[in-house]
């Protein structure tokens, strides 16, 4: 599913977006490991929340039947040469990813990793990431409007490398990879939905102290995303 457009990736931070910030207890974990996730206490490195987003030119759905398509056709998304996703149940392949449910990824020169649905509303979905995973902690997909009731689509993560073998090969080589799997799960998303996106991709790294207060590691997504007129 090559999308044949380039578009600019637009660094740096960008407070347009319009999303909210969520608000879970975050609960108490030992070791790093809870309900078989690997949470980013387990991990190394800084814990780095990772945005990538997009407005869709022309979106012809509205954000929750935007997402819902998504949670169906998640792995059509994923640039294939980067990695690939692959869901535990071939019989579901047509149903949107349900909570609890778990995925493959085979991640290209790193090997294969699994991730969970820990969390899912009419808007956004959320995976966690599996021990063994190269990264530990979280990634919300989420549709919503800004306040001119465009559709964007937006992508955050909030994780450390998955231990310091991981991190120095983040360092090396993985972070670029990353912001290229990302930019083009969200071009691919516009393209499906639209006429591609306003202006371009933008892309911004952060450096948090600690997950922010409210935070749920291990249900909570990593951003509310609200501005469906079914919602408001």
């Amino acid at each position: 599913m090559p999308p044949g457009v380039a578009v600019p990736i637009m660094v740096g931070p960008d407070h347009a977006k319009g999303e909210r910030v969520n608000h879970h207890t975050t609960p108490d974990t030992a070791g790093g490991e809870a309900g078989g996730l690997q949470l980013p206490e387990a991990g190394a490195g800084p814990l780095l929340q990772r945005d990538y987003w997009a407005l869709i030119r022309h979106c012809r759905h509205r954000p929750a039947d935007l997402l819902d398509w998504v949670a169906r056709r998640f792995s059509e998304f994923a640039p294939e040469e980067l990695c690939v996703f692959e869901r535990e149940s071939p019989s579901r392949e047509d149903q949107p990813l349900a909570m609890g449910e778990l995925l493959t990824v085979r991640i290209h020169g790193a090997g294969t990793f699994g991730v969970r649905v820990i969390h899912k509303d009419r808007q956004s979905l959320t995976l966690a990431t599996l021990p063994g995973h190269p990264e530990a902690g979280r990634i919300t997909f989420g549709a919503y409007r800004n306040e001119y009731g465009d559709v964007l689509f937006h992508i955050r993560s909030r994780a450390r490398s998955g231990s310091h073998m991981h991190h120095w090969g983040f360092v090396t080589a993985g972070e670029a990879m990353q912001t290229n799997t990302w930019t083009e799960f969200v071009l691919r998303v516009a393209l499906s939905a639209g006429e591609g996106v306003v202006g371009g991709i933008h892309a911004d790294t952060r450096e948090l102290g600690e997950e922010p207060e409210g935070g749920d590691v291990m249900s909570g997504p990593t951003f509310l995303a609200r501005g469906d007129d079914a919602d408001d």
